[in-house]
């Protein structure tokens, strides 16, 4: 199966500052980078995005633009829950509490929230619910980096652990293919 994977535009929020699951605006104006994200997408598909307005802006405009529509916001593809961490500058996170995460961040959840492979878990339990379904159509998700890089490790045969060391910019579309 085809899968689109479309990270969402830069957001209002200051550099440095984790927002997660935070449900922040998107930087205006975003119509020329919605464009040429909408060049590179196929003409038909199946459409999912994150119900955190930064996606579902975008998936509104492909809906519109393509005529393709949105089968449902889907809280599976949201960004990693944060939890206490959320909204606050990266920096000004206690060391001690940040380092044990940064040194595992794939095995420990963050206060309130939750860990890289809780985030695998439920994107992936989404995913094999679509994989089941039959569809010829490409599937496209419009959604944000966590999401987009569990994606990309499990369908590259990458650990977890090294999810972060490729970058990913706003606006990007990764077109894959996914069998079992």
């Amino acid at each position: 199966m085809e899968i689109y994977l479309v990270r969402h535009t830069e957001t209002v929020c200051e550099k440095g500052i984790c927002y997660g699951q935070s449900d922040v605006g998107i930087r205006a104006p975003y119509d020329a980078i919605f464009d040429a994200i909408l060049e590179q997408l196929p003409e038909q598909g199946v459409l999912y995005t994150s119900p955190l307005q930064r996606c579902s802006i975008l998936a509104q405009h492909i809906q519109k633009a393509k005529g393709i529509p949105i089968i449902a916001e889907e809280p599976r593809l949201k960004e990693m829950h944060f939890g206490d961490w959320e909204l606050q500058a990266w920096n000004a996170i206690p060391r001690t509490v940040l380092d044990p995460w940064m040194n595992d961040f794939v095995n420990v959840a963050v206060p309130n929230g939750e860990s890289f492979i809780d985030l695998n878990q439920r994107v992936w339990e989404f995913l094999e619910e679509e994989l089941e379904k039959p569809n010829e159509k490409p599937l496209i998700l419009v959604t944000h980096s966590g999401v987009i890089r569990s994606v990309l490790c499990r369908i590259n045969n990458i650990p977890l652990q090294e999810a972060f060391v490729t970058p990913l910019d706003y606006g990007l579309v990764v077109k894959v293919e996914y069998t079992r």
